[in-house]
Formats: C-alpha cells, structure tokens, sequence
C-alpha cells in the first residue's frame, strides 16, 4: 500500500504559477504509475495529467496541455505537477492519485487508480 500527502496549492491570480507536490509513503513507491485529479465544486472529478512508473510517458487532459507539467523523483518518492499560466478555470481540489503498476503506459479513469490523496486547494481569481 502507499500513502499520498498532496501540498502546495493556494490562491493565486490568473497568469500565475503553483508547483503541487504529492509524497508517497512506502519503499514502492517506483512501482507505482501516478495521476492528478482535480475537482471543482458542483463537478465531477476529473483527469489533469498521469505519469507512469519510470517518469517516461506522460499525459495531459487537453485543458491543461502546454500549461501544466507532471513529474516525478522516485528517489525522494514524490510527484509534482507544475502548473503555468493559470486560469480561473482551473481553480478546484487537487488530488494525486497512484496505481500499482510497471506498464509504460499511463491511465486517464478514476477507476483505475487504488490510492488517493486527501487533496490540495487551487484558487485562481481573475
């Protein structure tokens, strides 16, 4: 099992920049294809971006393309997401989510991911 503590998130206005990070508990933490997820209020959650085990496939929601980018350091168990340019559009409840798996390729569904964090606060006013 791994455990996520997501951090990093706050107001800021339109335009601006926030760099999310989410630890992952654990000594498997290389074993694991991660995901972020947000969720605005009145909305369902929804896919932002997913990066697999060894950090060498990425993938982002069309929204947040050229604007947002995940990464991880598997030696310091943990994945960001940098987020550029932000919009109000994207204020919502940030969540990083893992899945135990060594496939090259990443995951958009919900379902698919086992682990959740508990979620970081994005607010960007206009």
């Amino acid at each position: 099992q791994v455990q996520l503590v997501e951090s990093g998130g706050g107001l800021v206005q339109a335009g601006g920049s926030l760099r999310l990070s989410c630890a992952a508990s654990g000594r498997t933490f290389s074993s694991y294809g991660m995901g972020w997820f947000r969720q605005a209020p009145g909305k369902e959650r929804e896919f932002v971006a997913a990066i697999n085990w060894s950090g060498t496939n990425t993938d982002y929601a069309d929204s947040v393309k050229g604007r947002f980018t995940i990464s991880r350091d598997n030696a310091k168990n943990t994945v960001y997401l940098q987020m550029n340019s932000l919009k109000p559009e994207d204020t919502a409840v940030y969540y990083c989510a893992a899945r135990r798996t060594l496939d090259y390729y990443t995951n958009r569904l919900l379902g698919e991911y086992a682990y959740w964090g508990q979620g970081t606060q994005v607010t960007v006013s206009s």
